[in-house]
């Protein structure tokens, strides 16, 4: 049961620091964190998923650039719902080797001594790491539980909302590409679910519009406003 429940925890946490941070805050704009919370989530995903935030961000940048046309990065128009849902994490890897575009892209993203020092130039470190403090805390079951962590992001957010998003559910909106909400509660994903609603208005942070819609993510986020822990950059456009 603990380790259950610790695997539970962990995972949700990257989720809430990827919906959060990488994407709201990062790729959008949409969100200021405060300076310890904000190095937190930094910290958190070295630790657990080896991602860069600048290759995460315009990696994610471009797909709006370009989404379900020639040049998205991982859309299923283009290059099929299986292999985006369980080689989603491979079109990530492969787009974020191009130097030019990154640089194109990224603007805007942490460049302090930490980023180029250590999370950035020493990306695999952190989850080495991750696994000692799971193989210290669980013997050999912190082996699957760090195999989980590492599998978490690349099927559920490369993959699902992905490749997903991109093909099955229902619209609000009918936008300029084949984003889907394919569900209207967004829990396991930190409401990256609402993948539709997201492509509506990329800037807001709110991914839920309407009543039956839970986006799990806006739930954290007012938590840490109430906590002053983070603020909007810019009033919704509701």
């Amino acid at each position: 049961m603990n380790t259950l429940l610790y695997t539970l925890i962990v995972t949700h946490i990257t989720i809430v620091c990827v919906t959060l941070f990488l994407h709201r805050g990062q790729a959008h704009r949409s969100i200021k964190f405060h300076p310890i919370l904000e190095h937190f989530m930094r910290f958190w995903l070295w630790l657990t998923t080896g991602m860069v935030t600048r290759q995460w961000v315009a990696v994610h940048r471009k797909h709006h650039q370009y989404t379900d046309r020639f040049g998205d990065p991982h859309s299923p128009v283009l290059f099929g719902i299986w292999t985006v849902l369980f080689k989603g994490a491979v079109l990530y890897h492969n787009e974020s080797k191009d130097e030019a575009m990154v640089k194109k892209y990224s603007i805007g993203t942490p460049a302090d001594w930490i980023e180029e020092t250590v999370y950035s130039k020493h990306s695999r470190l952190g989850i080495l790491l991750m696994l000692i403090i799971n193989l210290a805390l669980f013997g050999a079951w912190g082996l699957l539980i760090w195999a989980i962590q590492m599998l978490w992001i690349p099927f559920w957010a490369a993959g699902v909302v992905n490749g997903i998003g991109h093909k099955y559910g229902y619209r609000n909106a009918n936008t300029n590409d084949k984003s889907r909400n394919f569900s209207p509660i967004g829990i396991v994903i930190g409401g990256e679910e609402l993948h539709n609603n997201h492509h509506i208005n990329p800037a807001d942070p709110k991914l839920s519009r309407r009543w039956f819609e839970f986006d799990i993510g806006w739930a954290w986020l007012n938590l840490f406003r109430a906590m002053r822990l983070a603020t909007l950059s810019r009033p919704r456009n509701k």
